[in-house]
Order: C-alpha cells, then structure tokens, then sequence
C-alpha cells in the first residue's frame, strides 16, 4: 500500500475518532492509543514501517471494543487492519 492510501484511511480513522462522543475510562485508554499509532505511522515511511505486534493488537482490541456502538468506526479499524496485513504485518 503506498504512504497516500495510508495517510486516507489514517485521516477517515481520525474523523471518525472525533464522532465518539461517549468516552468511559476503557474509551479514553483506547482512543489514546489509537492517535498516538495513527501519528507513528503517519510519522514513518512505508517502507521503513516495521512489523508490530502490539500495534496490530491494539488495532484489534479498539475493532472488538468499538464494534457494537460504533460500527462505521470498527468498518475504518478494519480497513486499516486490512492495509496493514497487506504490507506485511
């Protein structure tokens, strides 16, 4: 996938984001988590991205947690998820 199709689905995940208006403790710890990997992976280039396992779970665990009250949400998670297996993660 190149950096432009990256940064896209980066940008919609950050839109996104900002729709969530409920945010309990588990809510904030994952939103947390989830702009600071969206900035190291805007910050990288694509091929210097390196495979990363707690990223990838943590991209799932925000999936499993938003999946119910936010699906437009889990369907970008999921997006990103796809992408990033493509480049090899």
């Amino acid at each position: 996938m190149e950096q432009q199709k990256l940064r896209e689905l980066l940008k919609t995940l950050h839109q996104e984001l900002e729709q969530v208006d409920s945010v309990d403790e588990t809510t904030e710890v994952v939103l947390f988590n989830l702009r600071a990997d969206m900035q190291r992976l805007l910050d990288e280039k694509v091929g210097t991205i390196q495979e990363d396992t707690s990223l990838m779970e943590r991209m799932n665990e925000a999936l499993d947690h938003f999946e119910s009250d936010h699906p437009k949400l889990s369907m970008t998670i999921q997006h990103l998820l796809d992408s990033l297996a493509k480049m090899g993660f």
